[in-house]
């Protein structure tokens, strides 16, 4: 028997931001029941797959799924809790965007055992919002926050992203500004990455998006650093702050390696070391649920070497680092056993600090965790 985490994917939002490379559709409104109900065909055959295993969390994404009709939620949660082991579930996050929530939602999501909020907010600046096709205003972000207090929420996560077009370090300032008044008790706050084939990639391979320098992004990673963790927030991961006790358990279970399902379309799993993904389009997806079998489009068995670089890679994004013990535990040897040559490298040139029980990255680490992380490949 095992603890595993849940993660439940919907598609469907009322307009694709121009930064998202994630599945989802907007427009597709005519299929959110047929999409339902074939995601929950999906979880009554995973019933049976993991039918000793116990639920730790469960974290519904997308898309947007408050922008889909609450009962929906309610539906898929009420089914969860009749056909699996939560004896152990600790979290339950629920992804919304400001502007899709009233207050009849949000009492909803409550009553249905949602006890964890993420906010996508991204910036707090109307104009920058406009920029990233985001179609919230500041003022909806507001609203929405304070439906969720009155709904009697105590675990909200707000989103936000640096390095935006046309963002100045005064533009951070502000969004931090906001979380102090607000104090939401966890903040993910990423850097911008232009994934390929989206609206804002495009923009800058034809030289129209004026974003800012690797130095004022690092100048602004800095501040957001310095000024969260004045207000009390505990840095835990590379973008992630937390009140104490309000880390985000169900990415912390990605991040340490541990089992996972993933239901919907484009969702991924990792189980009895095998890495699967779903289904990326609904017809598929649905014919394969017809015929009662997972939507499942590939997949890859992990090896030794493979889940020990994981493990050291995905660690090193967690500020506390590599857990030396948990590491000879889970892998019946030292980590220097693998990595001595490089361990010792990055130790000289500073990147990392190493004690008796953890391995991490230092403060110039963390601005070139990727230099870092690509050595622990084996």
């Amino acid at each position: 028997m095992k603890e595993i985490g849940l993660y439940i994917h919907i598609p469907f939002c009322k307009s694709k931001c121009y930064y998202c490379d994630f599945t989802s559709f907007s427009n597709q409104e005519n299929i959110v029941e047929k999409y339902i109900e074939n995601l929950v065909k999906e979880l009554s055959i995973y019933k049976e797959i993991i039918k000793e295993d116990r639920i730790k969390t469960i974290f519904i994404g997308g898309g947007t799924p408050s922008y889909i009709d609450e009962k929906h939620i309610e539906q898929i949660l009420k089914f969860i809790r009749a056909n699996f082991n939560i004896e152990t579930l600790e979290e339950v996050t629920i992804e919304i965007n400001p502007g899709t929530l009233d207050i009849k939602k949000a009492k909803v999501y409550k009553n249905a055992g949602i006890n964890r909020i993420s906010m996508g907010v991204q910036t707090l600046n109307d104009t920058h919002l406009k920029n990233i096709g985001r179609i919230h205003t500041q003022k909806e972000f507001y609203d929405s926050y304070d439906i969720l207090r009155k709904a009697g929420f105590t675990n909200i996560n707000v989103d936000f992203i640096f390095g935006l077009p046309d963002e100045t370090i005064e533009d951070v300032e502000e969004n931090l500004k906001a979380i102090e008044s607000l104090k939401p008790e966890h903040v993910s706050y990423y850097g911008l990455i232009l994934e390929k084939d989206t609206p804002l990639y495009r923009l800058n391979k034809n030289n129209k998006l004026n974003l800012p320098s690797e130095s004022q992004e690092r100048e602004m990673y800095h501040l957001i650093k310095k000024r969260l963790k004045n207000m009390g927030y505990r840095h835990y991961e590379i973008s992630n702050f937390a009140l104490k006790e309000k880390e985000c358990k169900h990415n912390i279970l990605y991040w340490t390696i541990e089992p996972y399902i993933g239901v919907g379309l484009s969702s991924h799993s990792y189980l009895n070391n095998r890495r699967f993904w779903n289904r990326d389009n609904f017809k598929d997806y649905f014919i394969d649920l017809n015929k009662g079998i997972l939507p499942i489009e590939g997949g890859e068995d992990t090896n030794r070497d493979m889940e020990i670089a994981e493990f050291s890679i995905m660690s090193l994004r967690l500020i506390e680092g590599i857990d030396k013990k948990r590491f000879k535990e889970r892998f019946k040897k030292d980590i220097k056993y693998y990595f001595k040559q490089i361990i010792n490298k990055h130790l000289k040139d500073g990147l990392i600090v190493e004690d008796d029980n953890f391995i991490k990255l230092t403060s110039k680490g963390l601005d070139l965790s990727n230099l870092v992380e690509i050595d622990f490949l084996l």
